[in-house]
Formats: structure tokens, C-alpha cells, sequence
């Protein structure tokens, strides 16, 4: 198990109080803070080490260039990929997506291919792909969600069929939390020859991953979302199809060789990392993953659902009927994400709510809206019976909290959580006629 109050001590910024009280960040799913090992990686890196990389002879740039290259070798170790040179950097899972989604698809996807999505994706893991459909004339069809927040597996016979090209989902949601049975999904798709791309961006910093044994064809995740910075992520492919692809932007350190009639693109990761690089973040990301492949991601894991399974319980015992929750109830399905309304109180009201008691959490759809449509997730209560026509309506109506956890969370902030909502669900019909700050100060 994690030594959490050794933990917190390595993020500087839970000493920070807010609305004068102590920081309770439950808003990682979003985005993770930051550990003082990496903050100083950084730092290390501008003060001792800057300079450009692939670019120079001289010191600092061969130190530039072998601190970017070890952080290739260190989130290849953290993923357990075959090789360093299927670590492709990239901005974020989104850049990471769409990489594959133009350097691959379009390419690859022809006129009245099916492309397999679900109704659970994250935006960003849907549209590139849509977008490819549209240029392609391609088809598109979705897996859909159950009422409990799992996805339907009962449709995959007849949504994967001989036209499939690519399959695409996410091995956890990043609002309910669910994770999906990748191995279920992966051998349908191998079945009929598909493509399997996987959005890793709620799976990798929570869940031990090992691409070799998962199947995928592509992994995509984030840096931030993993105690690394902001603009760093890693797209994760399969040695022999990233050789048969080209690049999705080109210029700068993509190349081996340039004519007025010829290209000869350099291998992977190079040909697909055009122009300078953001290097300080890879380096920084390096340090976030050894941070974590030091605490043990087994543990990581099991801080999460023992952190789910009490908040859980403690909603059932302290808050019951004035919660809705969304998603798989057992802990061990799931992320440590906990999605919610409290009934007929609009989730930006509860989560500014929250903020006057230091607690920061994320409402709204979570750039995920067609799964907030299917399921019709509303703090209204019946929920509206259907979805209106009105994008300024829909907007308005549907969208819950969510609280997230990781691995410097505790109990006793849990216990903090339930508190607040337990004061905000007693006031929640002066919040609802009034300013939060009126109610929450008192005034």
C-alpha cells in the first residue's frame, strides 16, 4: 500500500489553502499536480543542460539530446513496449489521436469502410475519426453504453464485421470511470483484420499497462494526466505498422535526406516528431514516470479502489437518496472516478460550492457529451424525458460532478467531501434562488 502522508509531501502546492481552507484536489482525472522531482527535473534541465536536440555537436546539445532520448527508454519501460522507438512524444492523448487518425486513416480508410467508435469516447478520441469518415466517405458506427455504464458487448458481433477498418475506444472513461475488457474488444477486431486504436488517457496513470500483452494496435495517454507537465504524451505504436506510415507533420528532424524531387523520412519516433521538440516536458515526464514505477502502479491501483469503495459507502450511509451516481458500483470495475449530481441542484452551483470549501472538482459534460445524451445524466430529477433540439437547452440541462482521485487523496479528505455536500444538500434550495457566495459565506 502507498505511504500517502510521505507522498504529499513531495507536492508542494497541497500546502496551499483556498477560500481559507486547505486544498482537497479531487479534480484529477482532469489533471494531475505535479511532485517536486519533477518540478526540479525541469528546472535541472533549463539551468544546467538547455539547448536544442538532434541539432549540435557542441556539450549542451549532446546532453539535450541524450536526456530526451533516455526519457523515450524510460516511458518505453513504464508501458513495457518492445523498444524505445516506438515511443512517439507528442502534445497530449488528443495530438496522439489524431496523429494516428491522418498519418493512418486517411491513408487506409476508402469509401464505405466502416470505422467502430463508442458512445463512451472522449471527444477527442471520436471526432478525428469522424473527420476521417467525412473526407473518406467512410461509415461510422458506435458501441453503445448500458444503463450502468458498461459497454455493451453483446453488440460487437454485428457492429465489427468484414468492413471494419479500425476500432476505437477508450480503456477507461474518463466520466464513469469504467474500465472496458480490452482483450474482449481486441480479438473481434483482429477477427475481421481491424486496426485497434486505444485511448489511454484515463488507463495509463491509474492501471499497470503492459502493450504486449494488451493487443492494441495504438496507445495513446497523457503526461499531465500522470504527475508529468502540461504538453507532453506519448502515442505508443506497433513497430510494423508505424513503418508503413508517414508522417502527420513534417519539417525539421523528420528527415534523413531532402531533394528538389525526393524525401527519405528518418524511422520512428523522428519521422513523426517534427520540429523542436518540447523537451523540457518529455524530461519531465520521465521523472513522473520513474516517480510512479518507483511507488509501484500495482499499488496505485489499489489506493484508487479502496479510495472509490469508501467514498461509495460513505455517500450510501451519510447522503443516500439526495445523490444520483453514475457508473459501475463496484470499485473494481472502474477508475478512481466518482460521477454524480445531487438531485435537482445544477452541477456548476455543487462544484462552486465545493470550491468555497477548498475542494476542487470538475462539472460540467467532460468533453464527452453523447455518452452524457445516452444516459441521459441530469441533475434534474425525473431527468428530461427527451434530449432537446435546443444546443443552448441541452447544454443547460445535462452534465454532472465529478470527483477524482490519485495517488495523494486520503479518507480524511473523503470524510471532508461528504461533509461539504452533506451542508450543500441542506441548503441546496437557497443555492438554487441564490449566489453561491451569499449561501456558502453566509452573507
Amino acid at each position: 500500500m502507498l505511504d500517502v502522508e510521505t507522498i504529499r509531501r513531495d507536492f508542494p502546492i497541497l500546502s496551499r489553502t483556498i477560500q481559507g481552507r486547505r486544498l482537497v484536489y479531487f479534480d484529477n482525472a482532469a489533471s494531475t499536480l505535479k511532485p517536486i522531482q519533477v518540478i526540479e527535473a525541469i528546472v535541472d534541465f533549463y539551468k544546467n543542460h538547455y539547448s536544442n536536440v538532434h541539432r549540435g555537436f557542441h556539450t549542451l546539445s549532446q546532453e539535450a539530446s541524450q536526456m530526451y532520448e533516455e526519457a523515450h527508454e524510460v516511458l518505453a519501460k513504464f508501458i513495457n513496449a518492445y523498444s524505445w522507438d516506438e515511443v512517439i512524444f507528442v502534445n497530449n492523448t488528443t495530438e496522439g489521436l489524431n496523429l494516428v487518425a491522418y498519418a493512418w486513416g486517411l491513408h487506409n480508410i476508402n469509401e464505405d469502410d466502416e470505422i467502430v467508435l463508442t458512445v463512451m469516447d472522449h471527444h477527442s478520441s471520436m471526432l478525428p475519426w469522424r473527420r476521417i469518415a467525412e473526407l473518406k466517405k467512410a461509415k461510422v458506427k458506435y458501441i453503445n453504453v448500458t444503463n450502468d455504464g458498461y459497454l455493451d458487448y453483446d453488440q460487437l458481433d454485428h457492429i465489427i464485421t468484414e468492413k471494419t477498418k479500425v476500432v476505437v475506444f477508450p480503456i477507461a472513461s474518463n466520466v464513469l470511470g469504467t474500465i472496458n475488457d480490452v482483450k474482449k474488444i481486441v480479438k473481434k477486431a483482429k477477427k475481421v483484420g481491424a486496426l485497434v486504436v486505444a485511448d489511454g488517457a484515463q488507463s495509463v496513470p491509474h492501471i499497470p499497462t503492459n502493450v504486449r500483452e494488451l493487443g492494441v494496435d495504438f496507445l495513446a495517454f497523457s503526461g499531465h494526466k500522470m504527475l508529468g507537465p502540461t504538453g507532453s504524451g506519448v502515442l505508443w505504436g506497433r513497430r510494423d505498422v508505424l513503418e508503413e506510415m508517414k508522417p502527420f507533420k513534417v519539417g525539421g528532424d523528420t528527415i534523413r535526406d531532402v531533394t528538389l524531387d525526393d524525401v527519405i523520412w528518418l524511422d520512428s519516433p523522428w519521422r513523426f516528431e517534427a520540429g523542436t521538440p518540447n523537451i523540457e516536458a518529455a524530461i519531465g515526464l520521465a521523472a513522473a514516470a520513474r516517480y510512479l514505477m518507483k511507488i509501484g502502479m500495482e499499488n496505485v491501483r489499489q489506493h484508487e479502489v479502496e479510495l472509490v469503495r469508501y467514498t461509495l459507502k460513505r455517500i450510501s450511509e451519510v447522503l443516500g437518496e439526495e445523490i444520483k451516481y453514475y457508473g459501475p458500483t463496484n470499485p473494481e470495475d472502474k477508475t478512481g472516478v466518482v460521477a454524480f449530481n445531487i438531485k435537482n441542484l445544477h452541477h456548476h452551483t455543487v462544484a462552486k460550492a465545493l470550491d468555497f470549501f477548498g475542494i476542487a472538482v470538475r462539472s460540467g459534460m467532460h468533453c464527452a457529451h453523447p455518452l452524457h445524451y445516452a444516459l441521459k445524466i441530469s441533475y434534474e430529477e425525473p431527468p428530461p424525458a427527451e434530449i432537446p433540439k435546443n444546443v443552448d437547452e441541452r447544454l443547460k440541462r445535462f452534465g454532472c460532478v465529478r470527483a477524482s482521485f490519485y495517488i495523494y487523496n486520503t479518507k480524511d479528505e473523503v470524510d471532508y467531501f461528504i461533509g461539504a455536500l452533506t451542508f450543500i444538500t441542506k441548503v441546496k434550495e437557497e443555492l438554487a434562488r441564490k449566489p453561491v457566495e451569499a449561501v456558502c459565506t453566509g452573507t
